[in-house]
């Protein structure tokens, strides 16, 4: 990139990180979706309007390279962390839409990128769906083509996405990744049931069975979705998705005390002080776990360790922080349907993500051998 091409990057940048910032000042003030099952579709339309979308692709697209750059990572880091604080559920969303852009971005060819950016610019969300339901999704070839079978459970926005990014399990049971159509109404499935948060998300099921692909249909090779260490780095966006929902679950406290007139009580000063640690915590680790998957030369151990400790201090970040809230604000923030409440309830059902242990272990089974890698080679 020359350096006239840089200076127009910075700037354009820049730009985007002004509207972003505007838009959660205008948004931040307006209250959360009533009934708190419906999808936050303004807040969608309002980050498609500035370009939120766009800006995931490469240069090469016309986009700002949220999904491929260091500097664009720190960007879609304000961008999920923005969009968490606002609403948890949309930001699951965009989380995974992010997640099919940059899984395209590493496997795809140059025909699928173009592909699809083509097929979401008018902004519609993609999906990441990759647990199965009852049937397992199954691919088959048939001639020219391939079959999919089975169903995909835990589909987050099942009546919004319209392009999912989905794994099927082969004949010789490799996990394959697909990009499928996900339009048609008949195939929604009921989900596993009601969610206590994170309802808004409209996690669902969705049928699979009959659906003919075509060899373009498919994305990279067998194996290629778990391949490291992008299968684990990619856990820092839902980390810095979740540290939107601290951050606004921090200002509802700060704001809640206010109004009650308790800010000059010390036991309750302690707990705004004891807050406020556990938000900068959790967004050291964030942007700590941001830039090792973004690192071009730590070893994918050190990405993939560096992210999974920071996923878990977010977590017992959030959880410390739930019962500090709890503790400050008593039965009022048991008040079902109150901002404070739902916050804690939508962060805490996010923050369900799986194999903690098994995260925990195997980073803390690589650090004992290994020293912290620097952040610059």
């Amino acid at each position: 990139m020359s350096v006239a091409d840089q200076s127009m990057y910075a700037e354009n940048l820049a730009d985007f990180e002004s509207k972003l910032q505007r838009l959660f000042e205008e948004w931040k003030t307006r209250p959360l979706s009533v009934p708190e099952n419906q999808f936050p579709a303004d807040l969608l339309k309002a980050l498609h309007a500035i370009g939120a979308f766009d800006a995931l692709f490469s240069a090469e697209e016309n986009g700002l390279g949220l999904c491929q750059t260091p500097t664009g990572g720190l960007t879609l880091l304000t961008l999920l962390r923005r969009t968490g604080s606002l609403n948890l559920a949309l930001g699951r969303c965009l989380e995974g839409h992010v997640n099919v852009v940059r899984l395209v971005e590493l496997y795809g060819t140059t025909s699928q990128r173009h592909a699809l950016k083509l097929r979401l610019k008018e902004g519609s969300l993609a999906g990441i769906w990759v647990t199965d339901g009852n049937p397992a999704v199954t691919i088959v070839r048939e001639g020219p083509s391939y079959r999919l079978s089975g169903i995909k459970g835990f589909a987050s926005g099942i009546k919004q996405v319209s392009l999912a990014l989905i794994t099927a399990t082969s004949e010789h049971g490799d996990a394959v990744m697909a990009l499928v159509p996900t339009t048609r109404s008949e195939r929604q499935r009921p989900g596993p049931g009601t969610l206590t948060g994170m309802q808004a998300s409209g996690t669902g099921g969705y049928d699979f069975t009959g659906l003919q692909l075509s060899p373009e249909d498919l994305l990279g090779s067998a194996g290629d979705y778990l391949r490291q260490p992008e299968f684990s780095a990619g856990a820092w966006r839902g980390s810095a998705v979740a540290l939107g929902g601290i951050d606004r679950l921090v200002d509802l406290l700060r704001q809640e005390l206010l109004a009650r007139g308790r800010t000059d009580n010390p036991h309750q000063l302690a707990r705004i002080g004891e807050a406020l640690i556990l938000q900068k915590t959790a967004s050291m680790w964030v942007k700590e776990a941001a830039q090792a998957a973004y690192s071009t030369h730590m070893k994918s151990e050190d990405v993939t360790s560096i992210v999974n400790l920071a996923r878990l201090a977010v977590e017992r970040a959030a959880l410390d922080l739930i019962t500090l809230v709890q503790r400050s604000l008593g039965v009022s923030a048991f008040i079902k349907g109150n901002a404070v409440e739902q916050v804690m309830r939508d962060l805490a059902t996010y923050l369900r993500q799986p194999a903690p242990d098994e995260a925990l272990t195997e980073a803390a089974s690589w650090f004992v051998h290994h020293d912290w890698p620097k952040a610059v080679p």
